[in-house]
C-alpha cells in the first residue's frame, strides 16, 4: 500500500510540473525573478501543500517585485529554475526583512524537500545567518527544479525574489553590512555628539534631536533586518512589531524637535496645532497594536508618516518664505529625507527597478537628514553668536558716536563759557531752589508712602492679633464659671472631715453626688478641655503673628546677613492675610532653597509692595468667571541663584503701562490710593542686591513678577532708597 501511495505521489507531482510559469534561466551573478512566478492568495490561511498542488487559480506575475499590499493572507508562489551557470551553489533571497514566516517546497525527482522560517524562531535558528530570508538551492549545472514558496503575511507583503550565485551573494552581503555599519556609525556619532552639546547647553532641541535620531536609527535597523540580526536576536515577537513602535517614537520626537528648533511658539503658533495632531496620530499606532489591531497599526504608521511629512513640509516652507534661516536648513534636510522615502515607495510599487540605489535610498536619505539637521543645530548657535556680536558692534558704534558728539559739545561749550557764565549762575540758583522744593515734595510723598505702609502694617497686625485675643478673652468668663463649680465640689469634699458618724458620712456623700449631678461635672470636664485648648490655640496664633512681625520688621538692613527668604515671604503673607481674607485664594509653593546673603528687611518690603499691588488689582476688578488667586513660588534656579515668582490672575497690564511701572510716581491707582513709589523702590532694592526682576503680563491673563537673587554677593553698604 505504501508503495502505491509513493508511486501515485510521483505521478501527481510530474503532472503538476506541466502548469509552471516560464522557467528562470540563471546564468550568473544575480537575477530578480518576479516576472517568472505565479501567485495564489489563500485568504483563509487553511490550504495545505497537497491542496495547492491541485489549485488552478495561480496568476502570472507581471512585476519584477510583486507587491501584495497590507495583508494577513497566505501567498503561494510557484516557479521553476534552470541552472545555466557553472556553479551548483545558488541562493534564493527574499529581500524583504519584514516577512518573517515562509516555507520553501522543492520538488525534485518525485521528492519534496522543505525548508522553513518561523516568526517565533530566534535569529540563531536560521540556517543562513542573514538579515533577509535565504534558501540554499541545490541545483546542479544544467539541472532544472520546481519550487513552491509559502509566505504568510502580517503587514506589507512585498516579494523581491532574487537568485544569486555564491560570489554575488557574498558580495551583496558585504555591501549591505558595510552600508549598515556606516549608517549605524553615523547615527551613533550624531547621538553622542549632540547629547554632549545638550548637557553643555541644556537646549531641549538637542535632547529631542538625539531621541529622534536614535529612534530613526532603530526604525531603519528594524526595517532592514539588522536589528533582529545584531540587537534583539532572541526576541522574534518584538522583531515583528519593532518597526511600529520605533517609527512612532521617531515621529513623535521629530515633531517635538521641530517645535523647539523652529521656535513655533514665537514664529508661527498655528504650526503647534499641526504638530499636536501628528503626535496624536503617531501615538495611535502603538495603541492600536496593543489593542490587537496589527494590520490597522501598520496602516496607521503609513498614514501618520504621510500626514507628518506634509505637515512638516508646510511648516518648513512657511517659515522659509519669511527668511528664517533655521527653517531653510530644516526644509533642505527634510526634503532630502522625503526624496529618499519617495524613491523607496516608487521601488515598492514597481515604478523604479530593484537595485543598489533603491535598496539603500532610505539609509542615504536618513544619513543626509541627520547630518544636515545636526549642522542646522550648530548653525543656530552661530546665528545667536552672530546676533550677539552684531548687537555688541552696534552698541560700540553708538558709544563712539556719543563720544564724538560729547567732544564736539565740549568744544562748543568751551568757546561760549564766558558769554554764558552769568546765565548759568542764574539758572543754577533757580535749579537749586527748584531742587530743594522737589526734595521737600519727594520727602513728603515718601513720608506719605511710609505712613500708608505703616498703616497697612498696623491694621494687618491689629486685625490678625484681634481674632486670637478675642478668642482667649471670650473663653475667660466660662472658664472662671467652670472653675468656681469645680471648687464648690472640692469644698463639699472638705466638709466630710466634720462628719462623725457613718450615717452622716453617707448623707454627706449623697449630697455631694447630688451637687455633682446638678453641676454636671462630666460636662464641666469636657468644657474645661475645650476652653483651655481654644485659649492655647489663640496664644499660639498670637505668638506666630508676633514672630512673623519680628521677621518682617528686621532692623539690620545696614549689614549683609544670611537669611532664609521663605521666612520673609511667610511673614509678609501673615501681615497681608487680613486684606486677602476669603476673597482671594492663596497658593504657596515655597521650595527647598538655601539661605542667601541679603538685606532682609528691604526684601520684605519688596514682597509687601508687589503683593499689595496684586491684592489691589484683584479686589478692584473681580471676575465672575474665575476665582481671584495669587501664586507665590520660590525655587533654586541654579547653584548660584534663587528665584521667586509672585503671580495673580487679575486684569493684567497693557504694554504701555508695563513699560512705565518702575518709573517714580507712576501709578494706576485712584487718587489717594498710592503715591506711585512702591515699584520704583522695589526696582532699586533688587538692583542693589545684584538681582533681576522681570514682569510677565497680558491683558486679561494676570501679571507675574519674577525675581532672581544671587545666593552670595559682595558686602557693600546699602542705599537708603530715599524713603
Amino acid at each position: 500500500m505504501n508503495l502505491l501511495k509513493h508511486i501515485f505521489a510521483i505521478l501527481f507531482l510530474f503532472s503538476a510540473q506541466l502548469v509552471y510559469a516560464i522557467p528562470v534561466n540563471f546564468y550568473q551573478g544575480s537575477q530578480i525573478i518576479g516576472r517568472h512566478v505565479e501567485i495564489f492568495e489563500d485568504a483563509t490561511n487553511t490550504r495545505s501543500f497537497e491542496q495547492v498542488l491541485k489549485e488552478k487559480n495561480f496568476v502570472q506575475s507581471t512585476d519584477d517585485t510583486p507587491n501584495m499590499g497590507l495583508s494577513q493572507s497566505t501567498f503561494w508562489i510557484r516557479f521553476s529554475i534552470a541552472n545555466k551557470s557553472a556553479s551548483s551553489l545558488l541562493y534564493l533571497e527574499l529581500a524583504h526583512p519584514l516577512i518573517h514566516t515562509c516555507e520553501l517546497f522543492e520538488i525534485s525527482d518525485g521528492k519534496i524537500n522543505t525548508e522553513k522560517y518561523l516568526e517565533n524562531a530566534d535569529f540563531g535558528d536560521r540556517n543562513i545567518k542573514h538579515q533577509n530570508l535565504i534558501f540554499d538551492l541545490d541545483i546542479r549545472p544544467g539541472q532544472q527544479k520546481n519550487y513552491y514558496l509559502k509566505v504568510k503575511g502580517f503587514n506589507q507583503v512585498i516579494l523581491p525574489l532574487i537568485i544569486r550565485d555564491q560570489e554575488n551573494f557574498f558580495e551583496a552581503a558585504q555591501i549591505g553590512e558595510t552600508i549598515n555599519g556606516i549608517f549605524s556609525g553615523i547615527i551613533i556619532v550624531m547621538v553622542l555628539y549632540n547629547i554632549f552639546i545638550y548637557f553643555s547647553t541644556r537646549d531641549k532641541s538637542y535632547l529631542f534631536y538625539v531621541l529622534y535620531v536614535l529612534s530613526v536609527g532603530l526604525a531603519q535597523t528594524a526595517l532592514t533586518g539588522y536589528g533582529f540580526k545584531y540587537i534583539w536576536p532572541y526576541a522574534p515577537k518584538f522583531n515583528s512589531i519593532a518597526t511600529i513602535y520605533f517609527s512612532g517614537f521617531a515621529g513623535i520626537f521629530a515633531m517635538l524637535f521641530v517645535k523647539n528648533f523652529l521656535q513655533l511658539k514665537e514664529k508661527w503658533p498655528p504650526g503647534i496645532i499641526i504638530l499636536n495632531v501628528i503626535i496624536a496620530l503617531y501615538s495611535s499606532t502603538g495603541l492600536l497594536n496593543l489593542l490587537g489591531f496589527e494590520l490597522l497599526s501598520f496602516r496607521a504608521v503609513d498614514v501618520s508618516g504621510g500626514i507628518g511629512a506634509i505637515g512638516l513640509f508646510i511648516i518648513g516652507f512657511k517659515l522659509s518664505k519669511e527668511n528664517y534661516r533655521p527653517a531653510k536648513l530644516f526644509l533642505t534636510a527634510w526634503t532630502i529625507f522625503l526624496f529618499g522615502l519617495f524613491l523607496l515607495v516608487l521601488r515598492n510599487i514597481n515604478i523604479l527597478p530593484y537595485n543598489f540605489l533603491t535598496t539603500y535610498t532610505m539609509q542615504f536619505g536618513s544619513i543626509a537628514e541627520v547630518v544636515l539637521l545636526s549642522i542646522a543645530l550648530a548653525d543656530k548657535i552661530n546665528i545667536f553668536k552672530k546676533e550677539r556680536e552684531e548687537s555688541q558692534a552696534e552698541a560700540l558704534k553708538v558709544s563712539l558716536e556719543n563720544e564724538k558728539i560729547i567732544m564736539e559739545q565740549n568744544t562748543f561749550l568751551e568757546k561760549s563759557v564766558n558769554e554764558r557764565t552769568a546765565e548759568l549762575q542764574y539758572a543754577n540758583t533757580e535749579l537749586n531752589v527748584t531742587l530743594t522744593k522737589l526734595k521737600d515734595t519727594q520727602t513728603q510723598l515718601l513720608d506719605s508712602e511710609k505712613m500708608a505702609s505703616l498703616g497697612q502694617l498696623t491694621a494687618g497686625i491689629a486685625h490678625e492679633i484681634n481674632n486670637p485675643i478675642n478668642f482667649v478673652s471670650s473663653n475667660i468668663r466660662p472658664l472662671r464659671r467652670d472653675i468656681d463649680d469645680v471648687l464648690e465640689i472640692l469644698d463639699s469634699y472638705d466638709s466630710i472631715q466634720d462628719v462623725d458618724s457613718l450615717d452622716g458620712l453617707q448623707t454627706k456623700i449623697r449630697e455631694i453626688e447630688k451637687l455633682k449631678e446638678e453641676l454636671d461635672l462630666d460636662y464641666i470636664k469636657t468644657e474645661l478641655g475645650t476652653l483651655l485648648k481654644g485659649m492655647e490655640d489663640g496664644a499660639s496664633r498670637t505668638v506666630e503673628i508676633v514672630k512673623g512681625l519680628k521677621i518682617f520688621s528686621r532692623v539690620d538692613e545696614s549689614d549683609l546677613n544670611v537669611v532664609n527668604i521663605n521666612d520673609g515671604i511667610e511673614s509678609t503673607l501673615i501681615i497681608l492675610n487680613y486684606q486677602m481674607g476669603n476673597s482671594i485664594n492663596l497658593v504657596k509653593e515655597l521650595g527647598n532653597i538655601p539661605s542667601i546673603e541679603c538685606f532682609a528687611g528691604k526684601l520684605n518690603q519688596v514682597f509687601m509692595n508687589i503683593l499689595n499691588n496684586s491684592i489691589y488689582a484683584l479686589l478692584k476688578q473681580k471676575s465672575e468667571n474665575k476665582t481671584p488667586t495669587i501664586w507665590v513660588r520660590s525655587w533654586l534656579k541654579d547653584p548660584e541663584n534663587i528665584a521667586i515668582s509672585i503671580r495673580d490672575n487679575g486684569p493684567g497690564m497693557p504694554p504701555e503701562v508695563r513699560a512705565k511701572i518702575f518709573e517714580p510716581f507712576f501709578t494706576t491707582k485712584q487718587v489717594g490710593d498710592g503715591t506711585g513709589l512702591g515699584l520704583s523702590i522695589v526696582f532699586k532694592i533688587i538692583e542693589v542686591h545684584s538681582g533681576n526682576i522681570q514682569v510677565n503680563t497680558e491683558v486679561g491673563q494676570g501679571t507675574e513678577f519674577l525675581i532672581t537673587l544671587p545666593v552670595k554677593q559682595k558686602a557693600r553698604p546699602i542705599q537708603e532708597f530715599n524713603e
